[in-house]
């Protein structure tokens, strides 16, 4: 389900799970490499804990905010709003910037005092060549694809777990890394440790990740459709339920209240008021007609079908015996 919070509530949100991806990604760089010299084991413990870390991080912050965490996906959310979709406004997406940038920046320098080091220095880890830029553009257009992918399809409840499987997966397929995010990239410039980049090296990577956001737009476009037009689709094909049913974080699908589904419906009506019987699912169906539901007349007993206690004055002598040749009681 989504929750219903005020622009600064939502801010709020977005600084603070920007601020926590940066503490993961920035803090098992710092612990990969003290505790392995080799690159690529470092590579494979950042990775895991970059991935499960945002995976968590959307899972929690995206019914409050989207979890949008990146400035590219928030700019892709004001677009979709622009062509009739659903998304932010203006004002909206620079306050969510904003909140990231900062968030990014506070998380950078938070895994940086949480390690001992010396917080504000700057990476001096260059990124530069066109063969990295190429990688931030793949990166982040394939980050848009899926997030647009499966949310124009109706499978957004996947993006959680799609997006931090998709990132473990372009830290390694990509030349760069698959920073793929303007404001972890700006972040990760204030430390200067295995996950840092150096300022000099942040006008190059943010305008290919941009040049990126663009791209995976216009592939989703191409292969789903507009947002407007892939949820009149969904709606054509029955994918809404019936009103009153609760829309869980975009998904496109409603989930309708649960009907009770447990009676048998070849079961009996339920007895009359009064009639001092309780019969249970189905019971009475096999009784011959006019024979009380299996009671031997003028006992007066309290028997009810399906188990219940028989009254203290009744004996055995006035229980019917079942007469297995017709399937009836005697």
């Amino acid at each position: 389900m989504t929750i219903d919070a005020s622009l600064p509530r939502r801010a709020t949100a977005e600084l603070i799970g920007t601020a926590g991806l940066l503490v993961v990604v920035i803090g098992s760089g710092i612990q990969a490499t003290a505790l392995s010299r080799d690159t690529g084991v470092a590579l494979v413990a950042n990775s895991l804990a970059s991935a499960i870390g945002l995976g968590l991080i959307i899972t929690l912050f995206g019914p409050l905010s989207g979890a949008h965490l990146n400035p590219v996906v928030t700019l892709t959310s004001w677009w979709a709003r622009r062509t009739g979709g659903q998304g932010l406004d203006g004002r909206d997406a620079l306050v969510y910037t904003a909140a990231q940038v900062v968030g990014a920046i506070a998380g950078a320098l938070l895994a940086e005092a949480m390690f001992g080091r010396v917080p504000g220095a700057f990476a001096t880890q260059v990124r530069g060549g066109g063969h990295l830029l190429i990688g931030e553009i793949v990166a982040t257009a394939g980050l848009v694809l899926v997030i647009q992918g499966l949310g124009r399809i109706g499978r957004a409840k996947l993006i959680p777990a799609a997006v931090a499987a998709y990132i473990a997966a372009a830290i390694w397929f990509t030349s760069s890394g698959s920073f793929a995010n303007p404001a972890g990239t700006v972040g990760r410039a204030f430390s200067d440790s295995f996950t840092g980049i150096a300022p000099q090296s942040l006008p190059g990577f943010v305008a290919a990740q941009l040049l990126g956001g663009v791209l995976g737009l216009v592939l989703a476009g191409a292969l789903y459709g507009t947002d407007r037009t892939a949820r009149a689709a969904r709606s054509a094909a029955g994918a809404d339920a019936a009103p009153g049913g609760e829309r869980y974080a975009g998904a496109g699908t409603d989930v309708g209240p649960v009907a009770k589904q447990d009676a048998d419906p070849n079961a009996a009506p339920d007895p009359a008021p009064g009639s001092g019987l309780d019969a249970g699912v189905g019971a009475g169906r096999d009784a011959a007609p006019d024979t009380g539901l299996g009671v031997a007349p003028g006992t007066g007993a309290g028997v009810a079908i399906g188990g219940v206690e028989i009254e203290p004055e009744t004996t055995m002598a006035d229980i019917p015996r079942p007469n297995t040749q017709l399937g009836m009681t005697a």
